[in-house]
């Protein structure tokens, strides 16, 4: 059955296109995604499919009686408790159980937290499709404010359903899942007013192929890009050198040659350049942050009285929370979020924090910034440490203030470099001129992100700082955290993120232990798993069952993961230099020349050679 139809749907808006000419059709048990940049019209489209908004041009054909079901991104819920909203069916008890919102039922829609209606929503979605009430269900970032382990049942209750099933999310692991071997599956990707589909080959992720896909056309466009300089060259050089460039037509024409060569291709917006991140870093000493016997506890009196602490989907504490139970039965005065932690950062430490929405993950990061204090031990931070604090809710930006003028500072006018500034971080004119309210999510986040590495931290915290961020972006930071000196650490739901910025990972399990977890992010999902199918461990607050401390005989979990992040680094660049050197080979043909690019190339293998075997060592190591 064809759900959807959409043929030459056009969006503008008043400074730019939104996407024209898309041509897709939605039939059952088909599953797409759509991706693009912030801003370039991914939730525009999703109203369109949902017939919630009209495209400016275009046609858009919806099936006989087909049924649609929508997440909006920030959902409004209607009037009423949870309960009434969800209804008492056991399909909506197993889907509430397993996004945390069961203990919501009770609670009025309005008092929900934007985070909290996010996942009430989605579980009514989820509960209807059981019913086989949807022939197309439409999800807009779906996974935000969802722990992993809760992602991780979404991706597979998604993949299980009949429906067709169309979402945009920056989850990668999930964008790659769902759209491999389930269905027809297709990317729609919006990219500067153009889009692109890209088809799953059988047995493929199409989020795979439109990687490839991207790749080739960016390539291309890069080859026709040279060529057309390399002709307006000579078109230039030829009206330089001939009488007729005195008259108008030709000095028109050596005017436009000019701009070619000089100025490049035709204007791509902000995003033609990379995003610069980078804007320096104090200096850091041997001392970071150090915690000793750390405890943090909170009265319950705040949740009885109908003022919990709020929580956007991991923000903590959050005594609704199905980790902490029924805490509004008067049976306990005080929540013991953890307590007996024992903590080292180092310098250059890579730290991920991990664990279920509600177990304090916010309040550790809190702890570690100083924004909080415990309710027992010692925090010790070094003199040099510079902390810039990157937290879920972008709190630290005034919603009323012009984005150029909060970068500029309360003292001056912005200037010229205000907006280079700005345009390095991919804010064009309009954004720059626009109150931070009237921002997109992502938007926001990456405004948070220049306030806060303004400051040059040294210790940067980043509390889910994924969410919202188009793929581009969240490209560029990783790209960026790769080669950033300072410490980090970050709690974040985004497998993708964490596998590649952490070396080392905390997990805060039910009850308040804080322990590490071998295997990364994958260990701890698996570890996970296991434990929901066995008996389930007692909910104590004990101590610490691997409290992260410096060996005494040899280097630190901290120090091995730096030394083997940087030992990839290397072994990357070195077998970019074997690849160069091979590719130099094959288009000499002097002996000479061939003599001394064959020692050069036996030098760089011998180079990638030693760094591999370091490798090698050093993985022997953290797996020790």
């Amino acid at each position: 059955m064809i759900c959807v139809d959409l043929a030459r749907v056009g969006v503008a808006q008043p400074d730019k296109v939104l996407f024209s000419g898309l041509d897709v059709t939605i039939s059952t048990g088909d599953r797409v995604a759509v991706v693009g940049v912030n801003g370039s019209g991914k939730t525009t489209l999703l109203r369109i499919i949902t017939a919630a908004l009209e495209p400016d041009e275009g046609d858009v054909r919806f099936g006989r009686g087909v049924r649609i079901a929508s997440l909006e991104q920030d959902p409004v819920l209607p009037p009423g408790t949870v309960r009434e909203f969800l209804g008492d069916s056991w399909e909506v008890a197993a889907v509430a159980t397993r996004l945390g919102v069961q203990p919501l039922f009770d609670r009025s829609t309005s008092e929900l937290s934007g985070g909290q209606a996010k996942r009430v929503a989605l579980a009514k979605v989820l509960a209807d499709d059981e019913h086989g009430d949807h022939d197309l269900v439409v999800l807009d970032e779906p996974t935000n404010h969802l722990d992993l382990e809760a992602i991780e049942w979404l991706e597979s209750r998604l993949i299980s359903m009949k429906s067709a099933l169309v979402l945009v999310t920056h989850d990668r692991h999930a964008l790659d899942r769902l759209t491999t071997d389930v269905g027809p599956s297709k990317v729609v990707e919006l990219d500067g007013g153009r889009t692109f589909l890209h088809q799953a080959a059988a047995g493929t992720s199409a989020y795979a192929s439109y990687l490839d896909g991207r790749a080739v056309r960016i390539e291309h466009e890069a080859k026709e890009e040279s060529t057309r300089k390399i002709l307006a060259r000579k078109e230039l050089a030829w009206l330089r050198r001939g009488a007729p460039a005195r008259s108008t037509k030709p000095k028109a024409r050596l005017r436009t040659a000019g701009e070619i060569v000089s100025g490049g291709p035709a204007p791509v917006g902000v995003r033609g350049n990379d995003l610069e991140l980078g804007s320096g870093t104090a200096r850091l000493g041997n001392q970071v942050v150090e915690l000793e016997g750390v405890a943090q506890r909170f009265s319950l009196a705040r949740s009885a009285a109908g003022d919990p602490a709020g929580d956007d989907g991991g923000s903590d504490p959050d005594f609704s929370d199905p980790d902490f139970g029924d805490l509004d039965s008067g049976r306990a005065s005080e929540l013991t979020v953890f307590e007996d932690v024992d903590l080292l950062i180092e310098p250059g430490a890579r730290l991920a924090v991990v664990g279920p929405n509600g177990s304090g993950k916010s309040t550790l990061l809190d702890i570690i910034a100083g924004r909080a204090e415990p309710a027992a031990g010692t925090v010790r931070r070094g003199k040099t440490v510079v902390v810039g604090f990157a937290d879920q809710h972008s709190s630290g930006l005034d919603p009323n203030a012009i984005v150029r003028k909060l970068v500029a500072g309360p003292h001056r006018e912005p200037d010229f470099q205000d907006r280079a500034l700005l345009e390095r971080f991919w804010f064009d004119s309009t954004a720059q001129y626009a109150p931070v309210r009237m921002l997109s999510g992502g938007e926001r986040r990456r405004l948070q992100l220049v306030m806060v590495l303004a400051t040059q931290p040294n210790l940067l915290i980043l509390d889910e700082p994924t969410n919202d961020l188009d793929l581009d972006t969240l490209r560029s930071l990783e790209a960026f955290l790769d080669d950033w000196p300072g410490a980090l650490v970050v709690a974040s739901h985004d497998r993708a993120f964490l596998d590649r910025v952490a070396d080392h990972v905390l997990a805060i399990d039910q009850g308040g232990s804080i322990r590490r977890v071998p295997g990364g992010v994958a260990g701890w999902l698996a570890e996970r798993s296991a434990t929901s199918t066995s008996t389930p461990a007692p909910k104590s607050a004990g101590k610490s069952t691997n409290k992260v401390r410096k060996s005494s005989t040899g280097p630190s979990a901290y120090t091995i993961g730096r030394q083997l992040r940087e030992t990839e680094q290397s072994m990357v660049k070195a077998q970019k230099q074997v690849d160069a050197l091979t590719e130099k080979l094959t288009h000499v043909s002097d002996h000479q020349q061939l003599a001394d690019l064959g020692a050069d190339l036996a030098r760089s293998q011998t180079n990638l050679d030693e760094h591999e075997a370091r490798w090698l060592e050093l993985s022997e190591l953290a797996e020790s």
